[in-house]
């Protein structure tokens, strides 16, 4: 009698523990977003309200883009042009003279490569290659704010603005934490972007490191650039520009 007593005790403890644990289509259910019940006509049932599931807003509120460029670098006199790396050149004028140039198919500005491929990854669109190919003619020499321009405009049409953008230019030389005319020269690269990204100073940062003599960009054959860039939803943009479809 005592062991049947206790087998029939444990089979109601089993029983009260496979009860109390829930099924896992409960447990999925119990880990979806709520329903929002509609307020309006259209969402009552027979005197009832009836759930009605609010679908998110295609566009989230921040996107994250990086970006990086790397150029060769040559004489002058086979490269044609300076150095230019953001905005600033490095012939004497916005900078000390640099006896090398950089060998690109436009001016080879890594920084603005470097942005405008960070806005248009962040987008989820094409990226600057596809935009602007290096065997389109018309590009040949180009300033780089014109890549810049148009990667803003499809930002800005996406209903989005920029949060914060960290840039870290990689280059034995030129050296780029340097005085030139007045002024710092890492300060005109940021002020340029701030300008070009209508954005306060604050939001804009510009770092720039030497290879350690290691590899193509310690040895003064090429320089690099990496970006990272935070956008936000712009509340002015309305809710217009996020149901905007994806450009690719």
């Amino acid at each position: 009698v005592l062991a049947l007593r206790l087998q029939l005790a444990m089979l109601k403890a089993l029983l009260l523990g496979c009860l109390a644990v829930p099924s896992a289509s409960a447990r999925l259910t119990a880990h979806r977003a709520p329903a929002i019940l509609s307020a309006s006509p259209a969402g009552l049932r027979g005197g009832r309200a009836c759930a009605t599931v609010v679908e998110p807003s295609a566009e989230p509120l921040l996107r994250i883009g990086h970006g990086y460029d790397i150029h060769r670098m040559a004489s002058r006199e086979e490269a044609g042009q300076p150095v230019i790396i953001g905005g600033v050149k490095f012939d004497g004028s916005d900078a000390p003279d640099f006896n090398l140039g950089c060998v690109a198919h436009s001016d080879g500005d890594v920084v603005y490569h470097s942005v405008t491929d960070a806005i248009l990854g962040a987008l989820s669109m094409p990226d600057i290659g596809q935009l602007f190919p290096d065997n389109d003619p018309r590009l040949k020499g180009a300033d780089s704010e014109v890549f810049m321009e148009e990667a803003y405009e499809r930002m800005v049409g996406r209903g989005y603005r920029v949060g914060n953008v960290d840039v870290t230019v990689i280059c034995q030389k030129p050296r780029i934490n340097v005085e030139h005319a007045g002024g710092q020269v890492k300060a005109r690269m940021s002020a340029n972007l701030a300008r070009l990204l209508r954005v306060p100073l604050g939001r804009v940062n510009v770092k720039a490191r030497t290879h350690e003599l290691v590899d193509s960009v310690g040895e003064c054959r090429a320089l690099e650039c990496h970006v990272v860039l935070v956008m936000e939803r712009d509340p002015a943009a309305g809710a217009a520009a996020g149901a905007a479809p994806v450009e690719v």
